[in-house]
Formats: structure tokens, C-alpha cells, sequence
């Protein structure tokens, strides 16, 4: 089981108007997708949204459930892509073996966030506030500028 394109059964998004912005796509994607696995035993929950594609990795206690994973992710509107190949069901692994749960959590910058703050909630120093910047090259060009509604990795 690993990527699966549902782009075929789309025609339109409900949750999606025309004037939306990348940024509210990937938001409300992802929101949705968290917030349905809330009651779902997955450790290690990591939800990576890029576009319409969703990526889904941790630990599933069973098939079941990864499987439920996926209809979840699938039945959201505005996602054409699913990958689920990095969520390991446990029945898959020997007694002996070990697996890395992805370690990265992901934040959503919230009205009045800085990146002290958050450096200091997540770390309890404020000062590593340029560990959050390295890791989000990408989506913070400039230190003192981040917006709500953005979605950094905390490494």
C-alpha cells in the first residue's frame, strides 16, 4: 500500500473556492486531516500536506486502522493523493524490530505567535528560536515576519 491517486473521482472542491491561496488549501487540508484522526491509534501521527497530495506516517496499532487512515484522507475534498506507504501497521514488525516514529511535529502559527515563543514552548528556550528558522527555510524568509495560519516543522 503506498500512494494512491484519487484525482480521477474529483470535480470540484467544496471546501475550496477559486480565490483561496495555497496556504488556506494546504490549511484546511491538513486541519482536516488532523482533526479526524484524533480517536484513531496511530503513534507518532505525522500529516504532511503538499498541494492536494497527503503523506501519513506513524505507527498503526492494525490494518484496520491504517486502512481507515486512508479513507479519512481520501474523503476529504481537495485532495487528489494520498500516501500512506511511510504509516508501518504493527502486525508488519517482528517482536525484535525496532522503527523510528518520525520525531518532527508540525505547529500552526496562531495571531500573536512569535518564534521566541514558540522556541520557548516547545524547547523551553526562547533562544532557540533559529533551530524553528533553519528548519523552515522554506516557508520563513524573513525571521521577523510569520503570518497565522502557516504550518512550521518543529525539528
Amino acid at each position: 500500500m503506498g500512494l494512491f491517486d484519487f484525482s480521477s473521482d474529483m470535480e470540484s472542491s467544496n471546501i475550496i473556492d477559486d480565490e483561496s491561496s495555497d496556504i488556506d488549501i494546504e490549511s484546511t487540508i491538513r486541519d482536516r486531516v488532523e482533526e479526524s484522526f484524533q480517536e484513531l491509534p496511530i503513534d507518532g501521527l505525522v500529516v504532511e500536506v503538499n498541494g492536494s497530495s497527503v503523506n501519513i506516517a506513524g505507527l498503526a496499532k492494525n490494518y484496520e486502522t491504517r486502512d481507515r487512515a486512508l479513507e479519512i484522507a481520501r474523503s476529504i475534498d481537495g485532495v487528489s493523493e494520498v500516501d500512506v506507504e511511510q504509516l508501518i501497521v504493527q502486525e508488519e514488525l517482528n517482536e525484535d524490530e525496532e522503527i523510528d516514529i518520525p520525531e518532527e511535529v508540525f505547529y500552526t502559527i496562531e495571531e500573536g505567535d512569535t518564534l521566541w515563543a514558540i522556541a520557548e514552548k516547545f524547547y523551553g528556550d526562547g533562544a532557540m528560536y533559529r533551530k524553528i528558522v533553519e528548519a523552515n527555510r522554506d516557508i520563513i524568509e524573513n525571521e521577523n515576519l510569520i503570518y497565522p495560519g502557516e504550518t512550521i516543522r518543529i525539528p
